[in-house]
């Protein structure tokens, strides 16, 4: 297809496409003439990721760039690439350094991925950015006076776990794996404002099941 029919398929104007274009998010078309290209399939699929990425999860062109390069590195195992592209999208708040309560925090953590048996060596935990958030949000627990010790945070796991088996599965619906990996962002981006908005109907419903009017 035509940038023309690119864009009128994607909805996504021809000034934007050769600004992603420029930007190196998306991959140049097969050229045809000295000033015409050919897109294809693929170049949809891209385009839906970058706008997920850059209009949706409001990620910086840079980082966006960042995650896409490990998304196209076919030289990685599966797991690898999946991790690389999912580790690049921006993450929550380093956890303070030289704080007793991120000490405190990270040894919590820490004794939680070991009662999940989840495969975290220290070194490896501490790479990623899920890891070094989830240690400052237990940090600020800490610090404010709120329980968030192991047997608070493993329901949560456990609950997150089933998530993931249940995102690994869409994943897999995927034919190649570069699709494979452009799915586990799509997710990753699309799906986190899902997973907190249900969680705030859930609890308006608990809640009204315990202190409502007609709670008994």
């Amino acid at each position: 297809m035509r940038l023309a029919e690119l864009s009128e398929r994607s909805g996504v104007s021809t000034t934007t496409i050769k600004y992603y274009l420029r930007e190196r998010l998306l991959p140049p078309g097969r050229r045809i003439t000295a000033t015409q290209a050919e897109y294809g399939e693929e170049h949809l699929r891209r385009l839906r990721l970058v706008r997920a990425l850059i209009q949706v999860g409001r990620v910086p062109v840079a980082t966006a760039r960042e995650v896409l390069t490990a998304v196209e590195d076919d030289s990685l195992g599966q797991h690898t690439r999946i991790g690389a592209a999912v580790w690049a999208l921006p993450h929550g708040p380093e956890p303070a350094a030289d704080d007793p309560a991120t000490e405190a925090a990270q040894r919590e953590v820490d004794r939680l991925l070991q009662k999940l048996d989840w495969d975290f060596s220290r070194a490896v935990a501490g790479l990623s950015p899920a890891y070094r958030t989830l240690v400052s949000a237990v940090a600020a627990l800490t610090r404010l006076g709120y329980p968030c010790d192991v047997e608070h945070l493993t329901p949560y796991a456990r609950i997150s776990a089933q998530l993931a088996v249940h995102d690994l599965d869409l994943i897999e619906e995927y034919p190649t794996p570069l699709e494979k990996v452009e799915a586990a962002v799509m997710l990753t981006v699309l799906y986190e404002p899902v997973l907190l908005s249900l969680r705030r109907l859930a609890e308006a419903e608990e809640s009204n099941r315990r202190f409502g009017e007609n709670a008994k």
